[in-house]
């Protein structure tokens, strides 16, 4: 009799004890079709390379990758968030580029009670009125790295300034955070369709740019958009006569295509970005010198933030010695993480954006001979994006 309530007891304790997950599941949302698929499968690159560089393991849980393509489409992505929280049912949902594919998403992982962890888009929804606590960002709010770049503006002296970006939700933000610190006149504005069949011929854009007289030009295009961009601005021979500025735009996705035609006018024009090649981090050069090796290229900022998004989520999961049901343990663990592989050290705002470094980076050529950038100078310190304040977290 006693031994049958001892084995009763014992099962209704392992009843009662959640049983521990043997791995870690993470879905990485991004675009791997279309001509978009140049930065999603950069960003799937690099977190192949996180995943080799922590030997698939975090802690004693094996690593399970599951790759969803949105197909550069808010739908899609929300119909694959939909799949990896549902059926597939993740710990961690990561990945997105596109500040509108993320806004369709978010809700079906949130509501779903999982982690969604962004590599790339920082859509201001989500920084202030829609943050969550189980929302956390490894890359920017999309507003900071245009105002640097306004910033540099000032610090340069640029009275006046034509203004280009694609008509979606990260393009927004970025002419807003352009105009939020730049103090001199901005002479014309346009937003381009952007999407599947995205705007690629600029001609009409460049000739009103033109007309308009003003001293620079600043704008934020990504992918193959920018490539584009970038040829016909160089082709038009607006060069001679208007300074060029960019963000998300002259980066490593763009930049061998640069090289490769011959556009060596590109080379000494200015951006701002978190993270560059030649930061120097341990951290950092591993990651570099480890995508080199492997596929034989620059990585990108995007691959940058996504091999960062690997170790943010392993440094959580063994905080909590592998128990995935701790999600208040794991919550606390990702807001106090004070450092990134590839940018070294930073923190974290209440609205579970980072506080970080942005630099001005130069494009250059390297000992190699190949095209890449590297650091300037520091624009802002521990900077906190502008919509911390809307969250009530």
């Amino acid at each position: 009799m006693k031994k049958s309530f001892m084995g009763m007891a014992l099962a209704a304790t392992m009843l009662a004890s959640p049983a521990l997950a043997d791995s870690v599941k993470i879905g990485f949302v991004t675009t791997l079709t279309t001509p978009a698929a140049v930065i999603g499968n950069d960003m799937k690159d690099a977190f192949d390379l996180a995943n080799e560089h922590i030997g698939g393991k975090m802690g004693n849980l094996d690593v399970e990758i599951i790759y969803e393509d949105d197909g550069f489409k808010p739908e899609i992505g929300k119909q694959k968030a939909d799949k990896l929280v549902k059926q597939d049912d993740v710990d961690f949902v990561t990945g997105f580029i596109w500040s509108h594919v993320l806004l369709a998403s978010s809700q079906s992982v949130l509501n779903g009670g999982k982690f969604l962890i962004t590599a790339n888009a920082g859509p201001s929804q989500l920084a202030g009125k829609r943050c969550h606590e189980n929302f956390f960002s490894v890359s920017w709010q999309n507003d900071q790295t245009p105002m640097a770049l306004g910033e540099v503006l000032n610090q340069e002296g640029i009275n006046s300034v034509y203004l280009m970006a694609p008509n979606y939700a990260a393009g927004k933000n970025m002419v807003t955070g352009v105009e939020r610190t730049y103090k001199g006149e901005i002479k014309g504005k346009d937003l381009t369709k952007w999407g599947k069949d995205a705007q690629l011929d600029f001609s009409a854009e460049l000739a009103k740019a033109k007309a308009s007289g003003a001293e620079a030009m600043w704008v934020f295009y990504p992918g193959k958009a920018g490539g584009a961009f970038i040829k016909q601005f160089s082709q038009s021979g607006l060069a001679d006569s208007m300074k060029l500025y960019t963000v998300f735009t002259v980066d490593a996705i763009a930049l061998p295509r640069l090289q490769q035609a011959g556009l060596d006018g590109v080379l000494g024009t200015y951006a701002t970005q978190t993270w560059s090649p030649d930061l120097d981090t341990a951290g950092n050069k591993k990651f570099v010198d480890g995508f080199l090796a492997k596929y034989g290229r620059y990585p990108s900022f995007y691959a940058a933030q996504a091999y960062d998004a690997m170790f943010f989520i392993k440094n959580a999961v063994e905080a909590v010695g592998g128990d995935l049901s701790n999600k208040d343990g794991i919550r606390a663990a990702l807001q106090a993480t004070s450092e990134l592989p590839t940018r070294g050290a930073m923190s974290w705002g209440n609205n579970h954006f980072p506080i970080q470094n942005l630099y001005l980076r130069e494009a250059v050529q390297d000992s190699e001979g190949r095209w890449t950038t590297k650091i300037v100078k520091t624009v802002y310190e521990n900077h906190q994006d502008t919509y911390a304040g809307e969250c009530k977290m």
